[in-house]
């Protein structure tokens, strides 16, 4: 097959972590396919350690230009490929078939700013993207019934395939001596020499920072006489910090400015520090459609309290402390329990790191391929199907 794969979101915080490890999955496990990958040129080189049948192709238009809608499709034309990918929900209205389109989660309808018109178009776009797909990938049991619902006219054709943790979260080849290094860099660069909660990814109205930070306040109220607790920092890592008034405003209503720290974007190197070093990492989010860092933290050996919401419950399993994201004071006793009992954060740590086992890039790889060969060969059926010379006209 020669496959094209829209990779230009591999700088994003979830979907690129999702390209970035497919791709490598899919070289690692050997394949003959030939794959073109779009990316702008600025992210060429993230791609160079792939084999030579997985090359670049630069094209500089964003998937929210509109226009994108006819000239990515005019750049699949020319390529002559026979199946495209599009690893995320922003399907061009002009695409030929066959695709095979992912979908991570549908907040873009859910948490949509749009007024009613342009709203409505969004969902169009999106239900034509999906029905017109040979298949489409959900990453999870809860976003795959969310498309159901969404497009109940193309449910036959989800598959359901999860992501994993990034491998290099369960990479243990360094030396003793070199982590201890690692660690105590991060430690000094970053001056880490109190305990400390973690976050880290996107900074959306979804992931309910805010109700975070006021939970964090609570616990800090009640731990400040503990011995270990009573210096107690919440670190947050994500993107765009500055575009979101309301997650400031509750460190400052929440008084707690002196102990809350954003940091923005972290390395990855360094971010695998954090993680192991943070005494629980907290994920309250109001929706997922999957949720990897808390299954990075798990791979990490740290302590979860996440939402009892979503996919979430799905992807952790029984090995993190699930809460109520939509009440404070729950997302504060999840925090505490896990802070103060020492058997139950002995008895996570163990369960976390057999969970995230359970999840793998290369069985991912594997299943996307089945994937991309029975949307080729539905393709090729429904071929005669089509029009000629329509918009939807699909290769032989």
């Amino acid at each position: 097959m020669k496959i094209a794969v829209d990779v230009r979101r591999i700088g994003d915080f979830g979907v690129g972590t999702h390209i970035r490890n497919l791709l490598n999955a899919i070289a690692a496990n050997g394949t003959e396919h030939q794959f073109s990958l779009i990316c702008a040129s600025a992210d060429q080189e993230q791609f160079s350690a792939l084999p030579p049948n997985f090359r670049t192709v630069p094209y500089e238009r964003k998937d929210s230009d509109r226009l994108d809608n006819f000239t990515l499709p005019s750049l699949i034309r020319h390529l002559n490929v026979d199946l495209t990918h599009i690893p995320m929900h922003r399907v061009p209205l002009f695409l030929k078939r066959p695709y095979v389109v992912t979908i991570h989660d549908l907040s873009s309808l859910f948490y949509d700013e749009a007024k009613r018109a342009l709203h409505e178009a969004h969902v169009f776009k999106l239900r034509r993207g999906l029905e017109r797909a040979a298949r489409i990938i959900a990453v999870s049991g809860a976003t795959q019934r969310d498309v159901s619902e969404l497009a109940p006219r193309a449910a036959k054709r989800i598959r359901l395939i999860y992501n994993a943790p990034d491998p290099l979260f369960l990479d243990r080849k360094a030396s003793a001596s070199e982590a201890a290094r690692d660690r105590h860099r991060v430690v000094e660069r970053y001056q880490l020499h109190d305990p400390f909660l973690l976050y880290a990814g996107s900074i959306r109205p979804q992931k309910n920072i805010p109700r975070l930070i006021e939970a964090f306040s609570v616990v800090r109220s009640q731990l400040e006489g503990h011995r270990g607790f009573k210096k107690l920092r919440l670190i947050i890592i994500g993107d765009e910090i500055s575009r979101h008034a309301a997650v400031r405003r509750a460190v400052i209503h929440s008084r707690v400015e002196n102990c809350v720290r954003f940091l923005g974007y972290v390395p990855f190197p360094e971010l695998r520090v954090f993680h192991e070093l943070a005494t629980a990492f907290v994920f309250p989010s109001l929706y997922e459609g999957f949720g990897l860092p808390p299954l990075e933290a798990m791979a990490s050996g740290t302590p979860v309290i996440a939402s009892a919401v979503s996919s979430l419950p799905e992807v952790v399993g029984g090995a993190a402390m699930l809460v109520n994201p939509e009440n404070v004071f729950d997302i504060a006793r999840g925090i505490t329990e896990v802070l103060l009992n020492n058997d139950l954060r002995a008895a996570m740590i163990v369960k976390g790191r057999n969970q995230a086992a359970n999840f793998s890039w290369s069985r991912t790889a594997k299943e996307v391929m089945h994937v991309y060969q029975d949307a080729l060969l539905e393709g090729r059926h429904s071929h005669a199907a089509d029009p000629p010379n329509s918009a939807t006209t699909l290769i032989s």
